[in-house]
């Protein structure tokens, strides 16, 4: 294994620590100071030597944790001509082609900084679209997590369960998940108004849930739309109990509690994101994406 420092930005310091005793390496913190203004101050409590790993997420407040995210790549450029960025979650993933009319395709932007920056390599996790990725001018790796998520749910006693994609789009996924956990999937037929966000199920009957667990599996759960209607759809059908399954928590504003209200017993996700429900450490698979 090479030599590396790893630097903790501040929105993922316990997963940069994870990833930086898995290295035996050198783990640097970051100081982060917020002026009245808005504006991020970043002081690296520590010199880089060797190749360098910066590990920064890129969720709420997203233009925040992006800029910081920048400034930590330029500065350890000025240390190593190879500064390998680990971003658990990429903020504008979904922002990877014009739906309408005048949009601008902001993915595009965001992989031209991280390329003038100085980023040799990328590295994230289950990014939501495989166009975005493409944006990155820059060699650039999305590695899994769901083998880590099935590994959690082996160790559940499940009844009879089903994994369920609360939508077409994400079928691939569900196929994935249900493979290695060794069971069966569906995929729900999901609608999303362009315009509004509203999101309806379009599905009428799926009888083959009625008595079984179900796990919802999903990328990421942002304001928890998808997840609370196809929990509802599914308890008309009468089946056990729901969990709710993915890699990125974001869980804006109550989008927990409105989960919970629909009927998912418990939610389960990555350590991509800080947050109560973030069971699942990923800094195995980001480690080995890294030889």
């Amino acid at each position: 294994m090479a030599s590396y420092s790893v630097i903790g930005g501040t929105s993922s310091e316990d997963l940069a620590k994870k990833i930086a005793s898995k290295l035996k390496s050198k783990f640097i913190k970051c100081e982060l100071r917020v002026f009245p203004d808005g504006e991020s101050k970043i002081t690296l409590k520590g010199t880089p030597k060797g190749k360098v790993i910066v590990v920064q997420s890129i969720y709420p407040p997203v233009d925040s944790n992006l800029v910081r995210a920048l400034a930590l790549v330029s500065q350890a450029r000025k240390h190593s001509s190879q500064v390998f960025v680990v971003i658990p979650y990429m903020g504008y993933a979904r922002q990877d082609r014009a739906f309408l009319p005048g949009e601008v395709i902001t993915m595009s932007l965001v992989a031209k900084m991280f390329k003038a920056a100085g980023a040799s390599k990328i590295i994230v996790v289950d990014i939501h679209s495989m166009i975005a990725l493409d944006h990155l001018q820059i060699p650039a790796k999305n590695v899994s997590a769901i083998g880590e998520l099935v590994k959690y749910f082996k160790k559940l006693k499940l009844k009879d369960p089903l994994v369920v994609s609360p939508d077409k789009g994400g079928i691939e996924r569900a196929r994935n998940f249900a493979k290695l956990l060794g069971v069966d999937f569906i995929a729900l037929d999901k609608h999303r108004d362009r315009k509004t966000g509203e999101v309806t199920i379009r599905s009428t009957d799926h009888h083959e849930v009625r008595g079984r667990d179900v796990i919802l599996v999903d990328d990421m759960i942002s304001t928890g739309g998808s997840i609370v209607k196809a929990a509802q759809f599914l308890k008309k059908q009468k089946c056990g109990k729901i969990y709710a399954s993915c890699t990125h928590a974001l869980l804006i504003a109550d989008a927990e509690k409105k989960i919970k209200k629909a009927g998912v017993t418990r939610i389960v996700s990555t350590n991509t994101i800080p947050c109560k429900t973030n069971i699942v450490d990923i800094s195995p698979v980001i480690v080995k994406a890294l030889d």
